[in-house]
């Protein structure tokens, strides 16, 4: 039988091994930068009035709309309609108000197995390709993954994305453009005390956030889950990002600056992404605000309760270990 001691450095020392092994997976599973590639078939749009497909602008070229909106979708032709048909409507009615607000929605289906793509197709005949695209992924990248390629492919001076739920309330993109023309002033005045990347002082990103709805969903939600969230929240807190309650609310608010320098830098394609963004921008002291939305609980969610949350656990580690030991590069010119 062992001695205490002889448990002790037992276990310590397959600490030692699991550590050791660990920080192999993180050097040899890891990509020095991210891939901004993409197939040759997502690198164009279907305009259904010309019958013709179109090629997207390059993400360097000078913004011509004043909003882009990205909607994220994997096999959501079913919640999709109702979050366009609330979006389009506010939109619509924003810019028979107001001539110079230019818009455009972009649709990245995710690699779906449903008609999703169809769907986006249809409300880009009915609106026209110059406000609705829909960008077709040649195989599933996740929905960071999916954000970016709508990034890169955007024309907006400021970028909105949305998930395609419709969980969030969409006129309360107001709240965060509110938010955002102030932190830019914020921006301005920091980047003349000192400049971490090139065009410091347009980076500003808000956050929607359901913080304060945290208390309700948590008397919804079973004992074990409850934990699960909290211990995210917590990992989220230690390991990455400070000062941002609500780091996973899929509705968030960039300028093009700052939404090009983060997505293209990202190495993070699939739930744990927002984690990766946030981390970017407090290391490059970007402005970042959280504004309280209006968000209802929407059935057909894509999240397995436990396995993705053990999943963006594991990712978030990966974050800071990586970035820390500079596995993973950042680049700051384009």
């Amino acid at each position: 039988m062992l001695s205490f001691v002889d448990l002790i450095f037992y276990l310590l020392g397959v600490a030692i091994v699991f550590l050791i092994l660990f920080l192999i997976y993180t050097y040899v599973t890891a990509k020095t930068y991210p891939n901004l590639g993409r197939h040759d078939s997502e690198k164009f749009y279907f305009d259904p009035h010309s019958k013709s497909k179109r090629l997207f602008p390059d993400y360097t070229n000078s913004p011509t709309v004043h909003l882009t909106v990205i909607v994220p979708a994997y096999n959501e032709e079913k919640r999709l309609p109702i979050m366009m048909d609330e979006a389009m409507d506010y939109l619509e009615k924003r810019q028979a108000k107001d001539s110079s607000f230019t818009y455009e929605v972009i649709i990245v289906d995710d690699g779906s197995s449903d008609r999703t793509s169809e769907v986006g197709l249809k409300h880009s005949e009915k609106y026209g390709a110059d406000k609705v695209r829909v960008l077709t992924l040649h195989h599933n990248r996740g929905k960071g993954g999916a954000v970016r390629l709508g990034i890169l492919s955007s024309r907006g001076k400021h970028i909105l994305f949305v998930d395609a739920d419709g969980a969030s309330k969409f006129s309360d993109l107001e709240k965060l453009e509110s938010n955002l023309n102030k932190l830019k002033l914020v921006a301005r005045e920091a980047a003349k005390v000192k400049k971490n990347v090139k065009h410091q002082g347009s980076m500003a990103i808000v956050c929607g956030s359901r913080a304060h709805l945290e208390k309700d969903s948590m008397a919804t939600r079973s004992l074990f889950r409850t934990f699960l969230m909290l211990g995210f929240h917590f990992v989220v807190w230690l390991l990455c990002v400070r000062g941002v309650r609500d780091t996973q609310c899929g509705f968030k608010l960039f300028t093009r600056e700052a939404a090009i320098f983060l997505f293209s830098n990202m190495h993070v394609e699939r739930w744990a992404f927002d984690v990766d963004l946030l981390y970017l921008a407090q290391h490059f002291g970007i402005s970042v605000s959280e504004v309280a939305i209006e968000w209802h609980e929407i059935e057909g969610t894509k999240m397995v309760p436990v396995w993705s949350w053990l999943q963006m656990g594991r990712d978030i580690v990966l974050i800071r270990l990586r970035y820390s030991l500079g596995i993973w590069k950042i680049k700051t010119k384009f």
